[in-house]
């Protein structure tokens, strides 16, 4: 385990405006600055730059992004840049989600139904553990992250910890292990369980991938601790100690159980004077039914269906304070970064609204005590007055972030391999079907890929189908879709499995596909969010990692958001080329290794502990170098700037890579 360091492995040096970016956003850090935006264009390696950042700094970080797909690929990425540190995931763990709901027009009212993924829930687990016990952190989180949690104090007072020569009692271990929710077995070994063989333990933490701690007892004397095979039974390793953690994040200690089941029955006794006094007995007798239930099964097993309703009283926490969300567990010290902010921040907002509304209802009419609105998610103002340092991360950032940001924001429209945008074209709508596929089998024929967007999930799946039906190799996505069978789709259009994948906004934001030569874009000219500026830039942009990249908008009319992003790129193209002449650069198509789902070693270079010691000087004179950097880009020194650039690339060579 790194205590405070993060060991960056890559084959690559920072290129293109990435020198400068590294070095004015990590400057903004180090002086305060509370807010900062990277506007970065598709393929300017916004994550490579993000990446540097985290290591440079040494800080935990969290990365949000909008999607469980982009987030699972920011998950993958980080995972081989820091494979030596703990790179976490945390998403929803939900494969599908009903929130309790009732609708009073038919009296209907729809239980809460859900299909938990259990390895999404460990990895959830596995989170908040990491940030808990080590620093060297890099969390990975979608917009899960701001909906509420158990508080981090109660889950540290829950954790059992275990070292070699503790004294701990056989049943006081039986105890404490039921108390995190861990169920006893007799024979099979699965996550959150345990089973005692004489004075040997074996658990199986919940956060716990694939090994099982086996814990020997003797005299009420921890004297062995190792990682064992949880099916066979095979010793792994030793170890020294280790924190078994709860099986849920809403696990609560048993007194604060007791403690708050006085206190949400008195809220219900109140509730239902109300209920009484306007002579609505139907719902008065409705809630003394169900908390009553909540509180016996809380007292019992210390859980219950929807315990997340009483967090305020569990939790003891002051119902006007914001609830306890992942942003607790990150350290006061942490960094953030927001990918995609201009679909991520709006994102924050309605998720809150959506929540209260629906929580109204249900307290109107006797579901739920008053208290339950407290378990929500966090607000905007709530959020900002909570989170650590800031870095935004768009392509297109939205007002909010330009002008929290103020001077701090810092470009990226140099891509490291020379790429430029892709060259635009406006084509008719009629026989647009025709004309598409003819581009399509150009690109099939080179082994390239094709994006194509349209506008919603009907339409998208019926494309799909016209596509099928002319023998195309064609797959469609959108939010139906299952976040692994997401990936697992993008997965096989890169291999080549499939040739032209059809979606909606999920082909906008973050997705690296370098083969995609060619975006099409159906009713361009349609008005509404799907085809604005900033949705027209981050569809252009899908096709702008292949040096073959094109963009096709369908339209029969150039509305003003066309216009602007068709504008907007062919600025950034004409710079482009303009520093690929300057030095003498051949545009090439990017390249990302396709993941097979495990974590490989990297062949790179990485600096060792005794090697990082000895760079004193080195890290002085990188600090020195950038300063000089920024001080000439200020004064408008090129010359002396691009020959600072060459001397930093030189030792960042030393300092990171080979």
């Amino acid at each position: 385990m790194l205590s405070n360091k993060f060991i960056l492995h890559s084959n690559y040096t920072p290129a293109g405006d990435q020198l400068e970016a590294i070095a004015r956003l990590i400057s903004g850090v180090e002086e305060g600055a509370t807010h900062q935006t990277l506007q970065g264009i598709t393929g300017s390696g916004k994550t490579f730059t993000m990446a540097n950042i985290i290591h440079r700094l040494k800080r935990p970080t969290l990365i949000l992004a909008p999607n469980k797909t982009l987030t699972a690929q920011l998950y993958d990425e980080m995972k081989r840049f820091f494979p030596e540190n703990a790179v976490e995931y945390f998403v929803s763990y939900y494969d599908y989600f009903q929130p309790e709901v009732y609708i009073p027009g038919n009296d209907r009212f729809i239980k809460k139904d859900s299909a938990i993924n259990e390895q999404l829930e460990r990895l959830r687990l596995s989170t908040t553990k990491a940030l808990i016990e080590r620093r060297d952190v890099i969390v990975v989180a979608s917009v899960s992250s701001i909906y509420g949690l158990g508080h981090p104090d109660q889950y540290r007072a829950l954790q059992i910890p275990l070292s070699l020569g503790q004294e701990i009692g056989h049943d006081e271990f039986i105890r404490r292990l039921l108390l995190l929710q861990y169920e006893r077995s007799e024979k099979t070994l699965k996550r959150a369980m345990f089973r005692v063989t004489g004075n040997v333990f074996d658990i199986f933490p919940a956060d716990s991938e694939y090994l099982a701690v086996r814990v020997s007892i003797t005299d009420d004397i921890i004297q062995t601790l190792q990682w064992v095979d949880p099916v066979t039974g095979k010793v792994i390793g030793d170890i020294t100690h280790y924190l078994v953690s709860p099986k849920t994040l809403f696990a609560t200690p048993k007194n604060s159980v007791d403690l708050a089941a006085k206190e949400i029955l008195a809220e219900m006794e109140e509730q239902i004077k109300v209920f009484n006094k306007e002579n609505r007995f139907v719902e008065a007798e409705r809630l003394h039914g169900r908390v009553t239930h909540d509180v016996e099964m809380m007292k019992q097993v210390g859980y219950c269906s929807g315990i997340e309703n009483y967090s305020s009283y569990l939790s003891d926490r002051d119902p006007n304070l914001p609830p306890t969300t992942l942003m607790d567990y990150l350290p006061k010290d942490g960094l953030l970064f927001i990918d995609e902010s201009h679909v991520m921040l709006p994102q924050i907002s309605a998720m809150y609204r959506s929540d209260q509304s629906r929580k109204d209802t249900l307290i109107d009419y006797g579901f739920r005590l008053p208290s339950s609105r407290n378990n929500r998610p966090l607000n905007l103002k709530e959020f900002e007055s909570i989170k650590p340092q800031t870095i935004f991360v768009s392509a297109t950032p939205g007002k909010y972030e330009l002008q929290v940001s103020h001077d701090k924001v810092v470009q990226q429209i140099i891509r490291p391999t020379g790429l430029l945008d892709p060259e635009v074209e406006v084509r008719g709508k009629e026989n647009y079907l025709e004309d598409l596929l003819y581009e399509i089998s150009q690109r099939v024929e080179k082994n390239e890929r094709v994006l194509v967007t349209t506008l919603t999930k009907a339409s998208a799946e019926e494309l799909h189908e016209y596509f099928v039906e002319h023998g195309l190799k064609s797959q469609f996505m959108h939010s139906d879709v299952k976040v692994d069978e997401r990936v697992e789709i993008i997965k096989q259009l890169r291999l080549g499995v499939f040739d032209v994948l059809v979606g909606i906004s999920l082909l906008r934001e973050g997705l690296d596909i370098p083969e995609a030569s060619l975006v099409a874009i159906i009713n361009a000219d349609r008005a509404g969010f799907l085809r604005s500026t900033s949705a027209l830039i981050q569809m252009i942009g899908r096709a702008s990692r292949n040096q073959h990249g094109k963009a096709i908008l369908y339209a029969d009319e150039v509305t003003s958001a066309m216009e602007e992003a068709i504008n907007q790129t062919k600025r950034r193209r004409h710079l482009q080329i303009s520093f690929n002449e300057k030095n003498e650069i051949i545009p090439s198509s990017s390249t990302r290794k396709i993941s097979n789902g495990k974590t490989e070693e990297s062949n790179s270079f990485a600096h060792s502990d005794a090697f990082c010691k000895s760079l004193a000087e080195l890290c002085q004179r990188i600090t020195e170098k950038e300063q000089q950097l920024l001080d000439l880009t200020n004064d408008g020194n090129e010359k002396g700037a691009d020959e600072i650039r060459n001397q930093l690339v030189n030792l960042y060579k030393q300092f990171i890579y080979i």
